[in-house]
């Protein structure tokens, strides 16, 4: 029985998808501590500009948006070929892990460290307190935590929803309409649901800087989303050839019509 299942190609294909799929939002969500500044990655020197009242503002993001668009991008193959039924599922397995291992993080974090060594261990590096920076890196905020999760359910909840309904009233042409469109509204969604939940709740900033920085963020989440949009047909040209034209038109097919939402 465990051979026939493995040995199917959409099952296999599935399970790959719905690792990555996991194991890029998890590191996504460990990696979002970290800020860097998009214009020196780029080469370019930082110019400040504001923006709805709001002075000082740059293009200062966070790690996990290095992720992100491909993540959505995996919500998009995975609608299109299972359905949203399959994208919601893995969804909530994401959630249902992600906040397993913040938890894991949690007593990892309040267990007594080691005195003797471990804490200097990294003095020579910069490191004086090995503890503090653990407890930095892993010991995200609640309310960061709490957003940043609403922010990804509902997101793929808004990103399932526009694309079927796309898909449905263009079948399966105009690929890029419906993954470009569907990802450019729940980015949005998710921009805007992570910093009013972490920082309009959780620090109490006013609604225009939640709004600025958020229309900051989106700005380069809707550029990768146009320039990431040709990563869809190289996926899906791989995904037929390994499955076969046949097969791939028949799940795309049961993806379309045959899901109970």
């Amino acid at each position: 029985m465990i051979h026939k299942i493995l040995n199917d190609k959409p099952t296999r294909l599935f399970i790959f998808l719905s690792s990555f799929f996991v194991a890029n939002a998890l590191i996504a969500e460990c990696i979002g501590g970290k800020l860097f500044s998009l214009e020196r990655t780029l080469g370019f020197a930082p110019h400040p500009f504001s923006l709805l009242g709001q002075d000082g503002l740059t293009f200062t993001l966070t790690c996990g948006v290095l992720l992100w668009p491909i993540e959505f991008v995996m919500t998009d193959i995975v609608n299109e070929y299972y359905g949203p039924r399959a994208v919601k599922r893995i969804s909530y397995i994401a959630v249902a892990l992600i906040s397993y291992a913040f938890l894991m993080f949690y007593f990892a974090i309040k267990i007594p460290a080691e005195q003797s060594f471990w804490i200097t261990s990294q003095k020579d590096q910069g490191i004086p307190d090995m503890q503090a920076a653990f407890s930095g890196i892993f010991g995200q905020g609640m309310w960061i935590i709490v957003g940043s999760l609403a922010a990804f359910l509902l997101s793929q909840v808004v990103d399932v929803w526009i694309f079927h309904k796309i898909k449905k009233r263009t079948g399966e042409k105009k690929v890029w309409l419906r993954a470009t469109g569907s990802t450019l509204v729940s980015q949005l969604v998710d921009s805007f649901v992570v910093l009013f939940i972490a920082f309009k709740i959780g620090k109490g900033w006013s609604y225009q800087r939640v709004i600025a920085i958020c229309m900051v963020n989106y700005a380069y989440k809707f550029t990768m989303a146009i320039v990431l949009t040709p990563l869809i047909y190289i996926i899906e040209n791989r995904i037929e050839r390994f499955l076969g034209h046949e097969i791939t038109h028949q799940m795309k097919h049961a993806a379309m019509y045959k899901t109970n939402e």
